[in-house]
């Protein structure tokens, strides 16, 4: 008899499912969301580069405000999508990184100590690359501009190459872009923070703590949640931290433990089917109840932090990620921008720094002994790997908006795009040439 969940489906099918059903699985294919990502990014460049590129610049700029008695917030539709949509994104990074910590890779320190060291060469690295090209300049601020990596590319680059990728090296470049992303968040915590706010940091505070209490007092209602979430992203947003890295704090405070066992669960569900068989069955609110009960059972058996990544993953990856793209990836492209200092620090940043530092790192990690290399991967693989993290599109777009503006931050556009093209291209090459051919 199969096992797979989905072909012991017993419910109904509704006519909407053939429609549903090829979507579903068009979104279940990783590769998918990267590839909507480059479509996107392309619709925003040529938009920016036509007849309309002044329109759809300023179409972005469009004041978009909230009222609440006298409170009042607005800000840039640009705005809202870089700081609420992407506080969301950052609350997705939050919930992932906290399960790489608690049980995946990152749990074990032998495992994760490969990993960790390129992570720590891939930042430092692309920053030196780039203070070397632009220190003392105007650009100096955008060192953090090539620190990051682009998970949804580089699994998209990975999917390109199929069944030759052998599952360790996957495994240890989304691990590396996990302990990736935890730099990224600090680097835009302490280097990209403009003056704090006192009085609204300590009101974040008190926020996360009601939150904290809430969690141990057993609270589980999803309505208290989301309006002391709100509260902590708009108090953060009041403070002079990047509203984002509240959806981060998020991220990490979200329950990795189900509330209620495999066996307790077990037991409910015998208990209902005995009931079923009854005679109080019948009772409609008496069912109801039973049903209910279950139903609760059922979902607080999964950990609320699978449970928010696994429906929010999607949202993020389909929706958040290419509108971010659209708002932000336009940027006017001639031959003089390409040859910008700005673009060029980026560009090679990315292309030369990144995999400089991983594989840099990841010898002296191993030569020390406190790591080694995963299984079936040479090094040949872990340079094609390296160069492929080069990828910094989405996070280095991010945090050049904090660091940059005008013309500075159109040119690191500009080399963050021409770098990530060139790293993902070269990065392919390289580990077709390193990997065996699939048989």
């Amino acid at each position: 008899m199969p096992d797979d969940p989905e072909s012991l489906d017993l419910l109904p099918r509704k006519p909407i499912d053939a429609v549903i059903d090829p979507i579903r699985r068009f979104l279940h294919i990783e590769a998918t969301s990267g590839v909507l990502l480059v479509a996107a990014t392309l619709a925003a460049i040529i938009a920016a580069n036509s007849p309309a590129g002044a329109a759809f610049s300023a179409f972005w700029q469009t004041p978009v405000g909230l009222r609440f008695g006298s409170a009042h917030l607005e800000l840039s539709l640009q705005h809202w999508i870089n700081d609420f949509l992407m506080a969301i994104f950052f609350y997705v990074i939050g919930l992932e990184v906290k399960r790489e910590l608690v049980k995946g890779e990152l749990s074990d320190l032998r495992r994760a100590a490969l990993p960790l060291a390129g992570a720590l060469g891939g930042m430092i690295a692309p920053a030196a690359v780039y203070l070397l090209l632009q220190h003392g300049t105007p650009g100096g601020r955008g060192w953090g501009i090539p620190m990051a990596t682009d998970i949804a590319f580089v699994v998209g680059c990975l999917a390109v190459l199929g069944k030759r990728t052998p599952v360790s090296l996957r495994i240890m470049l989304l691990s590396l872009a996990i302990a990736d992303d935890i730099g990224a968040i600090l680097v835009i915590a302490l280097g990209y923070t403009a003056q704090l706010d006192g009085s609204a940091l300590a009101l974040s505070g008190g926020g996360i703590a009601l939150i904290i209490a809430c969690m141990k007092l057993g609270v589980q209602n999803l309505g208290v949640y989301l309006v002391l979430s709100a509260g902590v992203w708009f108090e953060f947003h009041a403070s002079g931290i990047h509203a984002t890295i509240a959806g981060v704090i998020l991220g990490f405070l979200t329950p990795a433990q189900s509330w209620i066992s495999e066996r307790r669960l077990g037991r409910i569900i015998d208990t209902t089917i005995d009931f079923m068989q009854g005679a109080d069955w019948r009772s409609s609110h008496r069912r109801y109840a039973a049903l209910r009960r279950m139903e609760h059972a059922a979902r607080s058996s999964i950990s609320p932090l699978r449970r928010f990544e696994t429906g929010l993953h999607p949202w993020v990856a389909f929706v958040i990620m290419p509108i971010f793209a659209l708002a932000n990836a336009g940027v006017r492209i001639d031959a003089s921008a390409l040859a910008d200092p700005v673009a060029v620090a980026v560009a090679l940043g990315l292309l030369i720094g990144k995999p400089t530092g991983i594989v840099l790192f990841s010898w002296l990690a191993v030569q020390a002994g406190i790591a080694k290399l995963p299984s079936g991967v040479g090094w040949a693989a872990v340079w094609g790997g390296g160069i492929l993290a080069g990828i910094g599109f989405t996070m280095a777009i991010f945090i050049a908006g904090l660091a940059m503006e005008g013309a500075l931050l159109s040119a690191a556009k500009v080399g963050i795009l021409a770098g990530s093209l060139a790293s993902a291209v070269l990065g392919i090459i390289v580990l077709t040439a390193a990997l065996p051919k699939s048989r």
